[in-house]
């Protein structure tokens, strides 16, 4: 005897004590699929016979069951279950679930069952137990159905329960195994020009074999792609249009040919009804579709008439695709009802949810589900028509209306690119209009104008391409919840955030804490070339701008506000004065645009990493407060001990070596004066600042990570020499890593700029990212020069003893950080572009942001 089981399915295992329910389940199920209500008992009380532990047990056996369902995991429940109320919340946790009820059921002789029940020193009760049970499973026999189980099957002998055999079924819906590439159509309605257009638009071709049988009943092509895509249409294939029959029977052909797929729509849905006789209001275009029927001849229509029926009640409600990262459906599919099955959902995908209340056209008003949605697939329905097709939370509408004079649409998938053909005319005056979209602001902008605390807080996994599963701790996440919702920016600027980034290992050479020839080193094992760019005297900035105030409105969704922002490395606008921002964002657009930038990368908007100087322009605190006391209250010090030494000296008191020690430590704090001067100057105006953009790290469509860092310096250079007075192009060296000399020209290259006072260089890879024998590369690692490092380590840090110890720092945490952040910064960027919603965005930027309150030394 063969049971097919639905994969996804509740198993209720009904029978007496000893009809062998366990011994069943355990051989045609994995251990961890079967709840056993003895097993629970003894969870909860050490014994699985405690009768007194029962309630409890089930408590933990239905909490157990929730979970399991809510994971879209097969469940059997081993248990007696031979009374209806034990088994309704069985039954109502698999319609909460939207998966089947399967009752299997061991009816087996009383007698029997209380012959095993005495063969075990655990079950020695009368065989009264066995007769109440058996006497309660014969009354449930007949109702089972009704009680709401799908399927019932009845085991009536020990012949029938060892022959057995369990077959697992995939649900109708699952057609993961499918990865595409396809082409997604919205809502048709009879428009059979408009398809036959978009098809070839698409490349499509008309096949030159026949469609398999039954043999087309008049001469409709059938479509194919060269390159193997496939078609999906979203139904709602009938009614209101002008060539109804036509479009069924193209749809229909490329599904039998296999170069199609196809939901049902809710019109489809009331068209079987009528055709099987149901009383059904002809009303919205299907008296159309029944005039069209009507009108074929006496031989044609019969058959056609039953094709049709067979066709449209073989259609399934929704589909899961790629691994279930893609699902279709008409009217759109909730997470929690994905590739499940249940009257409900199949509701779902044909009319959506409604909220009970009329519009003024006397249209139901649509519940937003997708304005809720959370889920990891991709949702592409129709339904609901709307001007434009958009994104909402990674859910997309792309019926257009295409019947009401609007747009027939499909969606490439995966590229997520959109092909439209315009109606020939309007063919149905639709109830409501089908307005153009005036507004620049989109559905999702207008969404992600509140963001919810629960998409950031608490411990959080993120998955990101570079690096999977980071984790960001609850305590971290806390803290970078008080940075954002206190100091930083506008959110919606937010879309990325600099990582911070490791020193090189600590040099062995006499006077040097750090010294290129160990960043060599480092990326000698992995690459062959690297480059070398000066590590300018400022502050980390991104500047992101937009080409005008209508291109930040539409791609950002800040209205009125700028073109623009200037922001800090944690999120935080990095200048006090708005003025002074917007006449540095309109000098940056003004050469992006005369350097033919906008044109050139097909953008209105553009990403760059930048630094800007100078250091004092946002470190005036850290100046007055820290840098500037210990440098005043060192040399004075210092040098009162030096003229005291010296006078001493002077007549004759032999203080030599104190006075040499003192000595050097007044120079050294003169030294340390020196450095940090060199990173201050005062800003009035604009003309005080320098900006040096040393990445362009993404515009529209484009995160430009899959650049090598030439070309970032190439094209940020031309942008430069159209206002050198504020923009500073980045100095830089490739350095050949299999070549000596070349790192020797590396190495003197910083110890020239080091000698001049600047802070040192980064060496990078030179592609963006690296991917090496343990995962990606370190993406860069600063050299710092030996005085710009007494700012760092402190005035005497370059005392040998001193030097010693500094040289046992270490770097793993450091660098691990690095790593993280950095591969969170460019899972935002590449969520940006690719219209993912600001939620998505903000869960890596927020993750950067959590992982910055890690306790690293704030030296390295």
């Amino acid at each position: 005897m063969k049971i097919t089981i639905p994969e996804l399915s509740l198993i209720v295992l009904i029978g007496a004590s000893g009809s062998g329910k366990s011994t069943f389940a355990h051989k045609h199920f994995q251990s961890f699929e079967v709840l056993s209500s003895d097993f629970c008992r003894g969870l909860v009380s050490n014994s699985e016979n405690s009768q007194s532990a029962t309630k409890d047990a089930f408590e933990v056996l239905h909490f157990i069951t929730a979970k399991r369902l809510a994971a879209a995991k097969l469940t059997v429940i081993d248990a007696t279950n031979v009374q209806m109320e034990d088994r309704k919340p069985l039954l109502q946790m698999a319609r909460q679930y939207h998966c089947f009820a399967i009752a299997i059921v061991l009816d087996l002789p009383e007698e029997l069952c209380h012959e095993r029940n005495q063969q075990r020193s655990d079950r020695q009760f009368g065989s009264h137990v066995v007769r109440r049970h058996s006497q309660m499973l014969r009354r449930s026999l007949r109702g089972l159905e009704k009680e709401g189980f799908r399927y019932v099957y009845t085991l009536n002998s020990l012949a029938e329960i060892e022959s057995v055999e369990i077959e697992r079924q995939p649900l109708w819906n699952n057609l993961k195994h499918e990865h595409g590439p396809f082409d997604i159509i919205g809502d048709i309605h009879g428009c059979y020009d408009e398809l036959e257009t978009l098809l070839q638009q698409l490349g499509y071709q008309i096949s030159s074999s026949p469609p398999a049988p039954p043999a087309p009943l008049w001469d409709t092509p059938t479509y194919y792609h060269p390159q193997g895509r496939k078609v999906i249409f979203l139904g709602d294939l009938v009614d209101r249009g002008p060539r109804i029959l036509d479009t069924v029977k193209l749809v229909q052909n490329m599904v039998m040919a296999g170069t199609a797929i196809c939901v049902p729509g809710n019109h489809e849905n009331k068209l079987l009804r009528k055709l099987r006789g149901k009383n059904v209001r002809v009303n919205h275009g299907l008296e159309q579709t029944l005039h069209e029927i009507e009108a074929l001849s006496d031989e044609v229509r019969e058959p056609f008439t039953k094709e049709l029926q067979k066709f449209l009640d073989s259609l399934v409600s929704h589909y899961l695709l790629d691994d279930g990262r893609l699902v279709v459906a008409h009217a759109g599919m909730k997470q929690e009802m994905q590739g499940r099955g249940s009257g409900a959902v199949r509701e779902f995908a044909l009319y959506g949810e409604s909220t009970g209340e009329i519009d003024e056209f006397g249209l139901p008003v649509r519940y937003n589900w997708a304005g809720e949605y959370r889920g990891e697939a991709m949702v592409v329905y129709g339904h609901t028509p709307v001007p434009e097709a958009e994104w909402l939370n990674n859910t997309i509408d792309i019926d257009t209306g295409c019947v009401f004079g609007g747009k027939l649409t499909a969606l490439r998938y995966p590229e997520k690119e959109l092909v439209s053909i315009p109606a020939a005319r309007v063919y149905c005056e639709p109830v409501k209009p089908l307005l153009q979209n005036t507004v620049t602001r989109t559905s999702q902008q207008e969404l992600d104008d509140v963001l919810h605390i629960e998409d950031v807080l608490g411990k959080r996994l993120i998955n990101t391409r570079l690096k999977p599963n980071i984790t960001i701790r609850e305590e971290n996440a806390i803290a970078a919840l008080e940075v954002m919702s206190r100091f930083a920016a506008n959110p919606k600027w937010l879309i990325y955030l600099p990582p911070t980034m490791s020193p090189v290992e600590t040099s062995s050479i006499p006077g040097y804490l750090e010294h290129p020839a160990q960043a060599f080193a480092y990326y000698q094992r992995e690459i062959t070339e690297v480059v070398c760019e000066e590590k300018h005297m400022g502050s980390r900035a991104v500047v992101v701008i937009c080409r005008d105030l209508v291109a930040a409105e539409k791609r950002f969704g800040v209205v009125d506000e700028s073109i623009g922002i200037c922001y800090t490395r944690t999120g935080r606008r990095f200048f006090d004065n708005p003025a002074l921002e917007a006449e540095l964002l309109a000098r940056v657009n003004a050469a992006l645009s005369q350097s033919g930038f906008w044109e050139e990368f097909n953008t209105d908007w553009v990403c760059l990493d930048c630094e800007l100087m100078p250091w004092s322009a946002k470190a005036q605190g850290l100046l007055r407060e820290q840098y500037a006391p210990v440098g005043v209250a060192s040399s004075l010090a210092l040098n009162d001990a030096v003229n005291l030494l010296q006078q001493a000296s002077d007549r004759n008191v032999e203080i030599s070596n104190q006075l040499s020690h003192y000595q050097q430590r007044a120079e050294m704090a003169h030294q340390y004066i020196i450095a940090y001067r060199r990173y201050c100057w005062s800003v009035t105006d604009i003309s005080d600042l320098k900006l040096a953009p040393f990445h362009i790290l993404a515009t529209e469509g484009a995160a430009h990570i899959d650049k090598d860092h030439r070309w970032h310096m190439e094209q940020i250079a031309k942008i430069c020499q159209l206002d050198p007075a504020l923009l500073l192009a980045t100095a830089y060296k490739v350095i050949d890593l299999t070549d000596p000399s070349s790192q020797a020209e590396g190495i003197h290259w910083w110890e020239e700029l080091t000698a001049a006072g600047g802070e040192g260089m980064v060496v990078k890879p030179m592609q963006f990212v690296v991917q090496g024998n343990r995962g990606i590369v370190q993406p860069a690692v600063k050299c710092r020069g030996q005085e710009y490092l007494r700012i760092i380590y402190g005035v005497e840090y370059s005392v040998p003893e001193n030097l010693q110890r500094l040289r046992q720092r270490g770097l793993s945490l450091k660098r691990s950080l690095a790593m993280r952040e950095f591969a969170l910064g460019v899972e935002a960027l590449e969520r940006f572009v690719s219209h993912t919603p600001l939620r998505r965005v903000h869960e890596c930027v927020f993750g950067i942001l959590a992982l910055e309150s890690q306790s690293v030394d704030p030296r390295l």
